[in-house]
């Protein structure tokens, strides 16, 4: 997982759809686009999409991550996840807040035969630690360059 070092990333429209980019990270190019319903031309995964990808790729990444740090049995872990806008005033986290609120929702699904109830259950509780869940909850300072 990344610490502290600066990570970098070059994204360039390719003229493929109205809004195709090329996004190059890593030493990784990945593909970017909106839907054909948006305008797109359905090339590559939109940004939330991508987005959604982050916090789930994190958060299955930190449970192995803790699980071989302990020596634990865990055979494998799959994250299901989905985002959507709902208005603060109808969630009990957007009291005292105006306007749509993202919300994001996480199954975490630990499988490990040999497992115990209580590694299952604070493996699934790591899950809720993982960086990028840790940077959406907390807001995040972004400056926008010339």
């Amino acid at each position: 997982m990344a610490g502290e070092e600066r990570i970098t990333a070059h994204i360039a429209e390719t003229g493929e759809s109205a809004y195709a980019v090329s996004i190059a990270v890593s030493g990784h190019v990945l593909k970017g686009d909106e839907p054909a319903s948006f305008g797109g031309g359905n090339t590559g995964p939109a940004p939330y999409d991508l987005l959604l990808a982050a916090l789930g790729e994190c958060t299955a990444m930190t449970v192995r991550w803790y699980a071989r740090q302990k020596s634990w049995p865990l055979g494998k872990v799959e994250v299901r996840i989905s985002h959507r806008k709902e208005e603060a005033a109808a969630l009990p986290e957007g009291a005292g807040k105006t306007g749509k609120l993202d919300v994001f929702e996480k199954q975490v699904i630990v499988h490990g035969d040999a497992l115990t109830p209580e590694q299952h259950a604070k493996l699934v509780d790591v899950a809720a630690k993982c960086p990028v869940q840790r940077t959406l909850e907390s807001g995040a300072i972004i400056r926008t360059l010339a």
